[in-house]
């Protein structure tokens, strides 16, 4: 049994297959795009209290042991009092700002110094 392919059918699915694969590729491509990478704030302990480290894609890129814009060095007196900033520092991050803390914020915050 020998098959005939009409040139109509095969021009058809040529045709949608094309389209097809162009909206495949695009709707790849728009998806790898959209994707946001997230940042992650997590606690550290320290030899005197506690610090953070915010990290994007697996890597730390801010890791911060002692309350930053007080005159002492020391840490954090609590987990939540550092994960309270570190949630500052992410939102600035996010909202393309400078990720610098002010004593103002630690005072709204109400971290305890």
């Amino acid at each position: 049994m020998m098959m005939i392919i009409n040139p109509k059918n095969l021009k058809f699915f040529r045709r949608f297959f094309w389209k097809n694969l162009l909206f495949i590729v695009f709707f790849l491509q728009l998806t790898a795009c959209t994707q946001k990478k997230t940042l992650h704030a997590e606690s550290i302990k320290t030899a005197s209290g506690w610090g953070y480290t915010i990290s994007y894609q697996d890597k730390i890129i801010i890791k911060q042991t002692i309350i930053p814009v007080i005159s002492e060095t020391k840490s954090f007196r609590s987990e939540d009092d550092a994960l309270k900033v570190a949630g500052l520092v992410v939102k600035k991050l996010n909202q393309n700002r400078s990720p610098s803390v002010t004593k103002n914020d630690l005072i709204l915050l109400k971290i305890k110094m």
